[in-house]
């Protein structure tokens, strides 16, 4: 059956709701203002090149007549790496920049923001977000995904602070820096500062920063990371609105309800925020519920976690909501931010939002009202075996597009470099529990596929409006999910987990010991490939076309052959060129595809490290660049480097 829309109808909205389902096509044969902003984009002034996200630039200087010959115009370092695993204080260099007043700005791992001339990659000026922390702590690496701009439009040209700068940071504060000198903007909070641990958050914990916020006219709007998985009442997912003037709250969010509020918490939004400027919508990509494995705390429905949440952007109120999982046991969080595009149907264009989910779904939505654009159905899934679990006797699945995400295996698909390896990759799977798509945690043991690291996730998808080609980069691999009794009262770790699959679950009963479904000889057990990147077409929902993403590894100048993929972390960057831009793979090569065919054009084989970050291009003085980080990941224990690297057309 189509499932429900949960919806919550602020009363300053009943009207234009109302209308729009009355007429819930007409008037739309012309594309919307966030539909054609993206066709236009030639700039790239925040994460995703506009506000509405779709990671994608009109600029088609570099196309696929002359895409082979791309060379390095510059490669920047920023001296801010730290080399090793995460476990050890390895960094991950994930920044996107952005292109603004012909200069371009980026994050470190370091906690610094970088301006750099786009010709060049020279570093113009350099902000220390510790030196605004009244004991800076030692330097350590932390994840920033990118920052945000903001243009005061009262402001002279050329006055202080006109243009800012906001930086996220790993304390949960709003840096507001002048776009032009590198300086605080004073006014701006505390001496630039917005610090929201200063703030009620609910629960237990702090908050952390990791990606931009996103920017609604005069509004700075942030989610945050929760510590999910540590806690089960855990600090609550507020999303919240400052003036980009004062850093005066505006307004909050917050998706837990209140009657649940002293017992669970999370269903932040730690991925990126799209807004429709034109409706003054803003599109949420909520995550899970805390602690994510055990959800027996959770005794009532929490509609507004794992689901795409289109707030009211002038007062924060729910205009709409559509949940993709319903109590979540599996951590199957909404990894990345909303495109904004128009479907098209039947001669009209519709407003639709696009989410990819780590399950590898494409859940497409009528951006005004919510509802589903292609058919999604209500399946049945397995039951939890873990004693007062209340799991979802069915889950939200999109009939269209196909999954584009390996959901299922079977004991004959084990996968080995030997015959010894792949009977113990099956002996392992017999053991365990695996019913399917959801099948719950277990003390016993359960195999998640897709995992809790996608499908789809951070990055993952850039969108072609001229076709409504979406191009989204998966990984096939499972994972292992097992609750281990532990004593409630225990004392367990409380910071955050570095171990990404092993959590102390504090206030349950258990404790969960995850880990990746290897071989002995550490191989993945499920069949390659283990990256892919896949095309879309989304008015239609069928898939263009299929290709492995990135090789593994195995030693220096030995990899894994094309055809298997490899795991993979970033996104792909498409452009007006017919292209396609993207690196996330294990290993150190940045390349550019057929947009329309998949088809592999050109290639770096030689990046300094694993460029997995988003791509990112703009023009300047006449000349296209495309630019990446290349500074790999030491959660996924890469090659590291503190590399920012640009290419452009030879002469």
């Amino acid at each position: 059956m189509t499932i429900p829309t949960w919806r919550r109808w602020p009363a300053g909205c009943l009207l234009g709701t109302f209308l729009a389902m009355l007429l819930p096509t007409a008037g739309f044969t012309e594309p919307s203002a966030a539909h054609e902003a993206l066709l236009k984009n030639q700039g790239w002034t925040s994460f995703g090149g506009v506000a509405s996200g779709g990671q994608y630039s009109a600029l088609d200087e570099i196309n696929r007549a002359n895409v082979k010959g791309l060379e390095r115009a510059w490669t920047s370092r920023t001296g801010d790496v730290v080399e090793g695993p995460a476990i050890e204080g390895g960094s991950s260099f994930e920044g996107t920049p952005i292109y603004w007043g012909g200069k371009l700005y980026v994050c470190t791992p370091m906690h610094r923001v970088l301006a750099l001339e786009p010709d060049t990659g020279k570093v113009i000026w350099r902000f220390d977000a510790l030196s605004t922390l009244a004991e800076p702590p030692p330097r350590f690496a932390a994840n920033c995904r990118g920052v945000s701009l903001w243009v005061d439009p009262d402001a002279e040209a050329g006055a202080s602070c006109r243009a800012r700068i906001i930086k996220p940071d790993i304390f949960a504060r709003l840096i507001a820096i002048d776009a032009q000198t590198g300086k605080a903007c004073e006014g701006f909070g505390d001496k630039g500062v917005v610090r929201l641990n200063d703030l009620d958050n609910g629960g237990e914990g702090d908050l952390y920063l990791t990606s931009p916020p996103a920017v609604l006219g005069n509004l700075i709007i942030t989610g945050s990371v929760v510590g999910d998985n540590i806690v089960a009442n855990a600090a609550d997912g507020y999303v919240r609105a400052f003036d980009a003037r004062t850093g005066k709250l505006a307004w909050s969010f917050n998706p837990i309800p209140v009657a649940l509020s002293d017992k669970t918490g999370g269903s932040n939004v730690w991925s990126l925020i799209a807004v429709d400027e034109e409706r003054q919508l803003v599109f949420l990509p909520t995550s899970s519920p805390s602690v994510d494995p055990y959800g027996v705390n959770r005794t009532e429905p929490i509609p507004l976690a794992n689901a795409v949440v289109a707030l009211d952007g002038r007062n924060g109120e729910v205009v709409w909501s559509f949940q993709t999982v319903h109590h979540d046991l599996f951590d199957y969080d909404l990894p990345a931010q909303p495109i904004l595009f128009d479907l098209k149907r039947d001669g009209e264009a519709i407003p639709a939002v696009a989410q990819i989910t780590k399950l590898g779904f494409v859940f497409m939505l009528d951006r005004r009202t919510g509802e589903p654009l292609h058919p999604v159905e209500e399946r049945p899934v397995p039951k939890s075996n873990i004693p007062n679990e209340r799991a979802s006797p069915t889950q939200p699945v999109p009939v269209t597009p196909a999954p584009f995400a390996r959901q299922q295996i079977n004991p004959d698909d084990m996968f080995g470099l030997t015959p010894v390896d792949k009977l113990a990759c099956r002996r392992r799977f017999d053991a365990l529990r695996y019913e399917g798509l959801f099948t719950p945690p277990s003390e016993q043991g359960s195999i998640q596929l897709p995992s809790a690291l996608g499908g789809g996730n951070w990055g993952g998808a850039s969108l072609d409006p001229r076709s409504n080609t979406l191009i989204v980069k998966t990984q096939n691999l499972a994972t292992i999910m097992k609750l281990v009794p532990a004593d409630p009262a225990e004392t367990r770790p409380t910071g955050p987990p570095v171990e990404f699959l092993k959590k102390p679950l504090n206030q349950t009963p258990y404790r969960l010991d995850g880990e990746f479904f290897l071989s002995p000889l550490g191989i993945p057990c499920t069949p390659p490939p283990w990256g892919e990147l896949v095309g879309i077409d989304l008015d239609s929902g069928e898939h263009l076309w299929r290709q492995p993403l990135g090789r593994y590894p195995i030693t220096d100048g030995v990899r894994t052959q094309a055809s298997w993929g490899s795991p993979n972390v970033g996104g792909p960057l498409a452009t007006g060129g017919g292209l396609v831009f993207i690196g996330a793979g294990m290993d150190s090569t940045f390349r550019a595809l057929d947009t329309t065919t998949g088809e592999l054009l050109w290639q770096d084989e030689d990046l300094p490290a694993p460029a997995m970050a988003v791509p990112m291009t703009y023009q300047h003085d006449g000349h296209q660049y495309v630019v990446v980080a290349a500074g790999g990941n030491g959660l996924a224990e890469t090659k590291q480097s503190d590399a920012i690297v640009a290419y452009r057309l030879g002469e």
